[in-house]
């Protein structure tokens, strides 16, 4: 009866120091940075013109969400939540997709190449203006 109940917890210390050790083959977390030439509405956050940088996990229980954050003056950071994520072509740069509607600027996608996926966010339905913001006007970089 001891053996069985020392067995018992061996294994269940195995499996507890399994479940704190890190995921070994987890994707890694997307970071990058991009320009806003001009204010821009993302969801329901104004981010006014600047520098920012930008991390998504792909994988665990934030893989829904997009942390922005600005790197000039208060340095302001932003949760930004993905309505969606769908598998993009690998390219050499990553892309920020802007859309026109009703007289303002939204981010509708961000393109995460080395990731392999397309994050999008939610815009107001409306008539689509402008369909994709060119990478020279809105750079994104690693």
């Amino acid at each position: 009866m001891t053996s069985i109940r020392r067995f018992v917890y061996a294994v269940a210390l195995t499996l507890v120091a399994f479940s704190f050790a890190p995921n070994l083959a987890s994707a890694q977390e997307a970071r990058g940075r991009f320009v806003l030439t001009h204010e821009v509405q993302w969801q329901t956050t104004v981010l006014p013109a600047g520098e920012y940088e930008f991390s998504f996990k792909p994988e665990g229980p934030d893989s829904d969400m997009l942390f922005v954050r600005k790197l000039s003056g208060s340095g302001t950071g932003f949760l930004m939540l993905v309505t969606d994520v769908t598998d993009a072509k690998p390219s050499h740069a990553d892309h920020l997709f802007l859309v026109a509607r009703e007289g303002k600027t939204f981010v509708s996608a961000l393109n995460l190449s080395d990731a392999g996926v397309t994050l999008h966010f939610a815009v107001p339905s409306g008539t689509r203006q402008v369909a994709v913001a060119d990478q020279a006007s809105t750079p994104v970089t690693r």
